[in-house]
């Protein structure tokens, strides 16, 4: 069995086609599947996913950093502490800081990252980190917010070995997707240095599909090429991937 540790199935990229693509994920094996969330308006859609196939989806709450602004900020914080209150959730995510799109918002987008690290170490949740162009103030807020409850995943990892070391630090697990599988993704030179016990495999689909896909919609059955490709760099067999990464997810998101 394998989890996708990050997709966005409930997005309206599979609105023609998400059942038909949720059983090609079956169909290789891949049964369990871990939502992160954006803003308040797919909150609906998420747990919609979820009471259509109850043992397999498992829902996060969270403010992505791209949707951070001064006018909504509150709002938003307020959806997710509401739903922390609520329901039954594995992670907060995906939370984080991202200064490509926007760096105008980089102290709102600290203080919300800051307040959501909080809350999970509150209700004993891991975290789904967002990281784009921001290393050094992801780092920050890690150090400054670290204590033996903070845990989670660096979702969608792109930094450099000493990169993936500090984020290890933190007790994080790196998210492995379909940029391992670039001919300028990097991270395939020095992945094998880093013990397959802190990885997890993901799509973040529809977006980032992986070699032979890339450029194209991105989805959960491709989790498989990912597998490929760490079976490849570790040298190991794909039921060896399958096998430690699946272990790393479950105890992650504590889903036995």
């Amino acid at each position: 069995m394998y989890i996708d540790t990050h997709t966005h199935l409930y997005s309206e990229s599979f609105k023609e086609d998400r059942d038909e693509t949720i059983d090609r994920a079956f169909n290789q094996s891949i049964n369990q599947f871990v939502l992160p969330a954006i803003d308040s308006t797919y909150t609906e859609s998420m747990w919609n996913l979820k009471e259509k196939y109850p043992d397999s989806m498992h829902i996060m709450a969270g403010l992505h950093p791209t949707h951070v602004d001064s006018e909504t900020v509150n709002s938003e914080l307020q959806h997710v502490k509401e739903q922390l209150d609520s329901k039954s959730l594995c992670a907060i995510g995906e939370i984080g800081i991202d200064l490509y799109w926007d760096s105008s918002t980089k102290e709102i987008q600290k203080e919300a990252f800051a307040q959501q690290i909080r809350w999970a170490k509150e209700y004993d949740l891991p975290i789904a980190i967002h990281c784009r162009d921001a290393f050094a103030e992801v780092f920050e807020v890690l150090e400054a917010e670290k204590n033996e409850k903070l845990r989670g995943i660096f979702h969608c990892f792109t930094g450099i070995l000493e990169d993936a070391h500090k984020a290890i630090s933190y007790n994080l697990k790196l998210g492995i997707g379909g940029v391992v599988t670039f001919k300028n993704g990097k991270i395939d030179k020095f992945l094998k240095e880093i013990d397959l016990n802190h990885i997890v495999l993901e799509t973040d689909s529809p977006y980032l599909a992986p070699v032979p896909y890339r450029g194209k919609r991105n989805e959960s059955s491709y989790l498989i090429n990912v597998a490929e490709k760490l079976a490849e760099i570790y040298d190991v067999s794909i039921e060896t991937i399958e096998e430690i990464t699946t272990k790393n997810a479950k105890n992650i998101f504590r889903l036995d």
